[in-house]
């Protein structure tokens, strides 16, 4: 099972980073996508000349996944744009069509992000298969209940995984 991580902030400290990081520490399936911030802006001139090599990577890592999870913050009341960024890079090139993608956030005040993400993954033909909060609100990684959270979600995860390999 290979599981490609991605977060919507480029926030050094950032709790969706937090809690992928918290995740890839527990299960060494999951690798940290961390070239958001060098996908230049969409351009399908550009892609029809030639994808740049951030591209190129972005898209090999996508196809490797097994599962693809994002965790993402809202930005006025919408997905950030570094976010819809990268994904507007992959909706002609075909990475996500029947790809399970499972959406994280670690913010309960977040209302807006996952219905705009899961729109938008449906129509490159993703399968939104989760949506969940962990909140880190006034709670770190470490805390026993969001370990015990990030535990439930690492099960999902593999569930996932099985029936997506068995269908």
């Amino acid at each position: 099972m290979r599981i490609l991580a991605i977060c919507g902030s480029l926030r050094a400290a950032s709790k969706n980073s937090s809690l992928l990081r918290a995740l890839a520490e527990i299960e060494p399936a999951i690798v940290l996508y961390e070239g958001i911030c060098n996908l230049p802006h969409f351009n399908s001139d550009v892609d029809d000349a030639g994808a740049p090599v951030s591209v190129v990577e972005f898209r090999e890592q996508l196809r490797a996944a097994d599962i693809v999870l994002i965790s993402s913050p809202e930005y006025a009341h919408g997905v950030p744009g570094v976010l819809k960024n990268a994904l507007d890079w992959v909706v002609g090139s075909g990475e996500l069509i029947d790809k399970p993608v499972v959406l994280l956030n670690a913010s309960p005040a977040s209302k807006f992000v996952a219905s705009q993400l899961t729109e938008t993954l449906t129509v490159m033909s993703a399968r939104v298969a989760r949506v969940t909060t962990i909140s880190l609100a006034g709670r770190s990684v470490s805390d026993e209940e969001v370990c015990a959270e990030l535990g439930a979600l690492l099960d999902d995860l593999r569930s996932i995984h099985s029936t997506a390999r068995s269908s």
